[in-house]
């Protein structure tokens, strides 16, 4: 590339070192003469400048960072609240910067909004630009081609117009868009005319793809966040749901989502099937797991099966439906001390680690009675081990994923469950503060391990809870309707092959000139000027002057006495050397 250019040697390059970009030239504004229509003038140049939009991009990105590290209240308002609990200082502080609500926030939504005009205020004269450069032709040479990076010139018998033809048709062998140009203003008209030639127009293509493919992933956010709806359900084996707002455990949905817009199917969960590693280093790893469904579209369609796993969801009329968990559902039988059953179900346990260890509550809310006939709420506390160690083998976790020896530890309560308060309660969870314990001989909290089979009787005769043999599993699904997710992948792969060209795609321009010299033989110059520094460009140049020196090939030697301006080239061919006043 070219040492930094004098304006003596601008004017010379003249039009043919201009427009090997579409980037917008900023010109310096004179402050003592603006007025209001020159300072906004000057706040959108400034906007749609590349520099403000790299600012912006990176406080997009910045701006990312807290919503990825503090719980969000559209993700999970429990953790929130947790975190406001934990942090009496930061949690108010963090409320009122929106750092719980960060993609909704003001000053989110600025920076967004913010980029999004200047991209396209960027790009809108750029391509206008583009075209009309992709309409236009290369310009002509510039007077002096010995000032460009690339440059070489002999000596041939050839008369001018043959080799300007030769040269033509070289050029667009080798797809440079090429015609017969005039030189540049400022040309000596002895220069008479060249061959032009361009090639490289995919590099601004790429750059303005790349753009146009960030709003294009901009837009699909915004769409995503806007239209977007999310819920989760568990189901248990032999259960079913119907996408109707009522089904839902939770539903999340974006600003401008229409519960009417639900697409219309239901499935039913057959059975979940959990293969895991027996032995080595990945003992317990997942082998299969997948949940296996009869689903059917729309209000009557037709029943078809279908296995989801975890990266291969369901996908129905814009829907998805994805596997997200897994756990166990173990059934208990609780009848009161005349031995009448008043509840029956299998319950539904949180795992807390791999292998399957889970807990949650057993809640009993109408039917008992106790020994006196006076009705009250029954509460266990559950903990659940799909494998069980042993009696005496440390903690009671389990040691394995699969239901190899499951075992239910419960601890009782009777009283009021408190569901009528009005509070919302945690299904997962049983509040004792309006509850009394059970107590065994030495008054301690009545407490026992069952098998699968086995019934833990209640103390002074109030009652039982069997575990059964029936132990069923559940899978919780969270099912999806994102519309801008297509969008988004669009522009994220066309952003990359954008940048990919702007990188590797060099824009560079060629020409050719012959000229009779005052011996009647004809001089011929050719140079190259690319946008950017590249080693390819003198090979390039080097490359063509081959081809085209094997139709005009090198005069005889001149005599230096009769022309001291002569070339000293000889029959060989041509070698490119870096031009005057070009960077070596």
């Amino acid at each position: 590339m070219s040492k930094t250019e004098t304006p003596e040697e601008q004017s010379e390059l003249g039009e043919a070192g201009a427009q090997l970009s579409t980037a917008p030239t900023e010109d310096a504004p004179s402050l003592p003469s603006l007025g209001v229509i020159g300072w906004a003038r000057w706040f959108w140049r400034q906007l749609t400048s590349m520099r403000v939009a790299l600012i912006l991009l990176l406080l997009l990105s910045l701006g990312a960072i807290p919503g990825s590290l503090i719980p969000q209240n559209n993700v999970d308002e429990l953790k929130v609240q947790d975190f406001m609990d934990r942090h009496t200082t930061l949690g108010p502080l963090y409320d009122k910067l929106q750092l719980f609500d960060v993609y909704s926030s003001v000053w989110f939504s600025a920076i967004y909004i913010l980029l999004f005009v200047s991209l396209i205020g960027c790009i809108v004269p750029r391509t206008w630009q583009f075209v009309g450069q992709l309409r236009g032709r290369p310009p002509g040479a510039p007077r002096k081609l010995t000032r460009l990076p690339a440059y070489t010139t002999w000596r041939t018998g050839a008369e001018p117009e043959q080799v300007h033809e030769a040269a033509l048709a070289l050029l667009k062998q080798r797809r440079f868009r090429a015609h017969v140009a005039g030189s540049s203003a400022g040309s000596p008209a002895a220069a008479g005319t060249s061959v032009a030639g361009e090639k490289g127009y995919l590099r601004e293509a790429g750059n303005l793809v790349f753009h146009i493919a960030l709003i294009v992933m901009l837009v699909a956010f915004a769409a995503g966040q806007l239209f977007k709806s999310e819920g989760g359900k568990l189901i248990m084996e032999g259960d079913g749901f119907a996408n109707t707002l009522s089904q839902y455990d939770d539903f999340k949905s974006g600003s401008l989502f229409d519960t009417d817009e639900l697409a219309p199917f239901s499935f039913t969960l057959d059975d979940f099937e959990g293969t895991y590693q027996k032995s080595g280093p990945n003992r317990g790893t997942p082998r299969t797991y997948q949940a296996k469904v009869t689903y059917s579209e729309g209000v009557d369609g037709p029943e078809k099966k279908k296995a989801i796993e975890v990266n291969k969801p369901l996908e129905i009329d814009g829907s998805k439906v994805y596997l997200i968990g897994h756990g166990y559902a173990p059934k208990v039988t609780v009848r009161d001390s005349k031995g009448k059953v008043v509840y029956s179900a299998s319950v539904p346990l949180l795992p807390i680690d791999q292998n399957g260890t889970a807990t949650g509550a057993i809640k009993v809310l109408d039917g008992y009675k106790d020994k006196n006939g006076k009705s009250e709420q029954l509460g266990f506390n559950a903990f659940f081990v799909p494998t069980f160690a042993g009696a005496g083998k440390g903690q009671m976790f389990s040691q394995f994923p699969a239901p190899d020896f499951p075992v239910l530890a419960l601890s009782a309560y009777h009283g009021s469950l408190g569901v009528d308060s009005g509070v919302p309660q945690n299904v997962y969870q049983l509040d004792t503060r309006k509850m009394t314990k059970f107590k065994d001989s030495k008054g301690e909290l009545f407490k026992q391990r069952l098998v699968p089979g086995e019934t833990m009787k209640l103390p002074n005769g109030e009652g039982s809870i069997t575990f059964e043999r029936d132990l069923k599993e559940w899978a919780t699904f969270q099912i999806s309707q994102e519309p801008g997710s297509l969008w988004a992948l669009v522009g994220a792969v066309a952003a990359i092959f954008g940048l990919a060209g702007s990188l590797f795609i060099q824009r560079r321009r060629v020409w050719v000139r012959a000229v009779r010299g005052a011996d009647g033989v004809t001089v011929v110059e050719m140079a190259g000027l690319g946008r950017s520094e590249s080693a390819k460009l003198p090979e390039e140049l080097a490359d063509l002057a081959a081809q085209l020196h094997e139709k005009a090939p090198s005069a005889p030697e001149p005599d230096p006495d009769a022309d001291p301006h002569a070339d000293t080239s000889s029959d060989s061919d041509p070698d490119v050397v870096p031009a005057e006043g070009a960077e070596k």
